[in-house]
């Protein structure tokens, strides 16, 4: 699996280096954790992003990877009807997220805005969530030290929550849900803010509200410059689903250590 990853993720950069000379650039991250002894993990997480902006246009794209395996205890039913909780070395987390947006500039601060989200999460509330929206943009700030912009607009919503098991029954209930679609609104604010030439701080919120569900998302990381080409980042990550299936947590947190290659600008 993780040969995969690389590979498609190596695979995915090669248009958008080629595209350098152009105006395109982007960043690349990978992290990725491993134990052994009296515990027994494996952790992946890998994003790419490019973007170009010029007079005209303001285009972000990206993808993301989350995989981690490790020791868990799994409740299942023994031979005699009952209750087990047996340890297993299993899929922890598994998660692949892409997303685009494409801003018309009307002056220098204001442009149109048209962005897609697709996400697939094994471990998250939700099987899959896909937004499409069109809106607003504003740049507030952009100087040597400081970046703030905000997006808003409506979208609409499909997405798929995940089956639930209940095992205090015998034989176990399985609830099955089908997919649905909603009206969201969506807001985003985009922060960076440079300390030195070689620190800076970046924050993403995201929020995508619907009368059925609102999602939240914020993305926080402190990067450090090693040099031209690489950097190390520190992330922060938060997300929250408004209403989920019965026994199922809204909120999730990740945090990583990643060497980040930026390539092209």
């Amino acid at each position: 699996m993780k040969t995969i990853l690389l590979t498609a993720a190596v695979l995915a950069a090669l248009p958008v280096c080629a595209f350098a000379d152009d105006g395109w650039s982007g960043a690349g991250e990978l992290g990725f954790a491993a134990s052994r002894g009296n515990a027994k993990s494996e952790n992946l997480n890998a994003k790419l992003t490019f973007k170009k902006e010029d007079d005209e246009w303001k285009d972000n794209f990206y993808l993301t990877a989350l995989r981690s395996k490790g020791e868990v205890t799994v409740a299942t039913l023994d031979g005699n009807g009952g209750i087990a909780n047996v340890k297993n070395y299993d899929t922890t987390a598994n998660r692949y997220e892409a997303g685009a947006s494409m801003g018309y500039k009307l002056d220098e601060r204001s442009y149109i805005v048209g962005a897609l989200r697709y996400e697939n999460d094994d471990f998250s509330p939700f099987q899959y969530q896909a937004v499409a929206s069109i809106g607003y943009g504003y740049t507030v700030l952009k100087n040597a030290s400081d970046e703030l912009s905000f997006e808003v607009g409506p979208g609409y919503k499909r997405y798929r929550p995940i089956d639930t098991v209940d095992l205090s029954v015998a034989p176990p209930v399985v609830t099955s849900y089908k997919s649905d679609g909603e009206v969201v609104g969506r807001g985003l604010v985009a922060y960076k803010h440079n300390f030195t030439e070689t620190t800076s701080f970046i924050d993403t919120f995201l929020v995508e509200a619907g009368s059925n569900n609102t999602f939240i998302q914020n993305d926080a990381g402190l990067q450090v410059a090693i040099n031209k080409s690489f950097a190390l980042k520190v992330g922060y990550q938060v997300r929250n689903n408004s209403d989920v299936a019965p026994g199922i947590k809204k909120t999730d947190q990740l945090i990583t250590t990643n060497l980040v290659y930026n390539f092209g600008g």
